[in-house]
């Protein structure tokens, strides 16, 4: 299948898109610059997989909708979407300009929706297709000092679930994972305290790697997952127990 992953220039997105390829898919790999696309590209290609990178802001609409006739071009409509584009801003709430809180859900909220809403009607039309939303467990626990982000994460999570409950019917599958804290550039940006109390209050003792996140999207993606609707799957290091 076609396999599209947003934010794929790095990190969990990157890991995801490899993971992809080697389980067999096409990736167009997606990210913000075209230099760190093509070089996850790149990596797929040389590991033998086949992979096509796609710059684009996935909160600018026209950008959207550009990015997607020229997967379908180069491929065909993705059957599979991963939204993983994000980041981090860390602020006491009293800091946090507007033009934060807007930037960041622009990114997490506004792009996920917009690739959604790009992706579904060839979903639809095919009767199958595969949603997953990289949110944070976060989302679901707060953060301190990431207000804005965390609560950019919650709605993911609802999004997932609404549209999960809408869309299950007709073929597509959408399923969320919440990540706890990953080694990637976005948690290496955050303040050494807050990464220092966060390590100490997760029972695991540790912080996941990325190819950890790749394997649990991986089994959304595959036809293991099929009775998986509308759930947050949490390889948290134990920092949210359901």
């Amino acid at each position: 299948m076609i396999a599209l992953v947003t934010g794929a220039g790095s990190g969990i997105g990157a890991a995801v898109a490899e993971r992809l390829a080697a389980d067999g898919h096409k990736v167009a790999v997606n990210d913000l610059h075209l230099s760190s696309a093509q070089a996850s590209a790149d990596r797929i290609c040389v590991a033998g997989g086949e992979a096509l990178a796609f710059a684009a802001d996935v909160s600018d609409e026209a950008a959207v909708s550009q990015m997607f006739k020229d997967i379908k071009a180069a491929y065909d409509a993705p059957q599979i979407v991963v939204n993983n584009a994000g980041f981090a801003h860390q602020a006491p709430f009293l800091d946090i300009k507007p033009a934060d809180f807007d930037r960041i859900f622009a990114v997490h909220v506004r792009g996920t929706y917009l690739v959604t809403l790009a992706c579904l009607p060839a979903m639809l039309d095919a009767g199958h297709g595969i949603v997953v939303n990289i949110a944070s467990q976060l989302g679901q626990i707060g953060g301190v000092e990431l207000v804005h982000y965390a609560g950019a994460k919650a709605a993911m999570i609802g999004m997932t679930k609404s549209l999960a409950r809408e869309m299950s019917s007709r073929g597509v599958r959408f399923n969320a994972v919440a990540p706890g804290p990953i080694n990637t550039p976005l948690v290496e940006a955050l303040s050494s305290t807050w990464k220092k109390a966060k390590r100490a209050e997760l029972p695991l003792g540790r912080f996941g790697e990325p190819s950890e996140i790749a394997g649990v999207v991986s089994f959304l993606c595959s036809d293991d997952a099929a009775l998986f609707v509308g759930q947050t799957l949490g390889p948290n290091s134990g920092d949210v127990m359901l």
